[in-house]
């Protein structure tokens, strides 16, 4: 491969482990990134627009249950990484990984104000040589249309003077299982040396990378894994909906269908969807469709399904507060978890703050309990100012209904309904209660 002298440059300063590497975005992904890289033996200079987060990382401190203090204590006493907020110290790395929010807006349209806003601030501070990759979930083209155009602006040209690559972030929060350095990588790039020089970087610190031809192949790839998700839980959605009027449990099906060997893989119903990716990545796929007069029906109405699931599970809760002589106006209701799946402190697009929002406009006097997630912060569509409360006898007694929306694992469900008047349970978290305190669960 006839690679550019520059080109070659930084793939011998990424091989000697020399290169440093500028993350931006110290959330859910940059994070464990950073963490990733300086493993691997890599300098890392972490950016982030919240001065809080830059302060707690340079003290040692971690904001993200999956990641440890620890970590991030010795890492900054190794010398191998710093948080900042200044970003014209990107003059001083090698590489620039994106790594910024992708979040839709109140139409439902892609909100790329976040990567169109990070590559603005690299532009004036890019130097000649240096490679930018964006890892943030969008819809095939960004980084052609948008991500190169707005960096040539700094008068460098994409392919020549530096290099340009798409990789998907692929971050499972919570999972332990998989941690950032054993996730396969799929790379995407405009040019051999920009792709050549992505792979080297990420074959750095990741069990294996898979390079495409494109980064709109790569962009479609990430968009295609959370479609997949999103389809197939809509469809246990949908089915969940039909067998409570059959009065068939849902999840009694999924378990005895798991047990075929082959051409089967179980997907699980839920009050709605939440992470940073799957209620969120399809619509922009489905926005980016309709520019070539191409209608995506199976995500629109997975994404219809989905969406919908909060009210049905409110709809639930009327109903059974009725059955016991309770109007939903009034009622005392707990909801126990508020993070987006079990055992995380994550609450991007979180179900959970949905079905608060929507309980406390129909007059319900809501609290929650969720041992990751002491308080409520303002968000960008809510503010409920709430606590978490104890799942404490006296707590429980008050409540007219609890709701398990986040089935933790932490939390012992078999005092929970014995101490509670009527359970919805939402994630089947109830299924070892014993048989007598069973009359108490509804099923939602």
């Amino acid at each position: 491969m006839n690679l550019p002298d520059n080109a070659k440059k930084l793939l011998s300063l990424i091989d000697e482990r020399s290169a440093t590497v500028g993350i931006i975005g110290m959330g859910y992904v940059g994070l464990p990134l950073m963490r990733a890289f300086c493993g691997a033996g890599f300098k890392v200079l972490g950016f982030d627009v919240d001065p809080g987060k830059v302060s707690a990382l340079n003290e040692g401190k971690s904001y993200i249950r999956t990641i440890d203090a620890k970590d991030v204590a010795r890492l900054r006493e190794s010398g191998r990484f710093e948080a900042t907020g200044d970003y014209p110290r990107l003059k001083e790395v090698d590489a620039i990984i994106i790594c910024v929010p992708t979040p839709l807006d109140r139409f439902r349209n892609p909100d790329l104000s976040y990567v169109e806003n990070t590559g603005r601030q690299i532009a004036p501070n890019l130097r000649p040589g240096r490679i930018v990759i964006l890892e943030s979930t969008t819809y095939p083209g960004t980084t052609e249309e948008m991500l190169k155009p707005l960096l040539e602006e700094s008068g460098l040209k994409c392919g020549g003077d530096f290099f340009l690559a798409y990789s998907p972030e692929r971050e499972d929060p919570g999972n332990p299982s998989f941690r950032t350095e054993g996730i396969p990588k799929v790379v995407g790039a405009l040019g051999e040396a920009d792709r050549e020089i992505a792979c080297r970087l990420y074959s750095s610190v990741v069990v294996k990378v898979i390079p495409v031809s494109s980064p709109r192949v790569a962009e479609a790839c990430k968009i295609l894994e959370n479609i997949y998700r999103s389809v197939n839980i809509a469809l246990v959605n949908e089915l969940k909906l039909l067998f409570e009027k059959m009065d068939i449990d849902v999840w009694e099906v999924i378990e005895a269908a798991a047990t075929k060997p082959f051409g089967y893989h179980p997907f699980y119903p839920g009050p709605g969807l939440g992470g940073h990716c799957i209620p969120v990545d399809p619509f922009y796929l489905a926005w980016k469709a309709r520019q070539y007069n191409f209608s995506t029906r199976f995500i629109e109405l997975a994404g219809q399904i989905n969406t919908a699931m909060p009210e049905h599970v409110v709809n639930r809760v009327a109903l059974t507060l009725s059955e016991h002589g309770k109007a939903l106006r009034g009622a005392h209701v707990l909801l126990v978890g508020m993070a987006y799946k079990k055992d995380v402190d994550d609450m991007r697009e979180s179900p959970g703050i949905r079905l608060a929002d929507i309980l406390i406009k129909r007059g319900v006097l809501v609290s929650y309990h969720d041992p990751h997630i002491p308080v409520l912060p303002k968000m960008r569509d809510y503010d409920l100012r709430l606590e978490s409360v104890p799942l404490a006898e006296d707590v429980l007694s008050r409540q007219d209904c609890v709701i398990i929306v986040t089935d933790h694992s932490n939390i012992d469900y078999t005092q929970l309904v014995r101490r509670s008047r009527v359970v919805i349970d939402t994630r089947n978290a109830t299924k070892a209660v014993p048989e007598e305190l069973r009359g108490r669960v509804v099923k939602a």
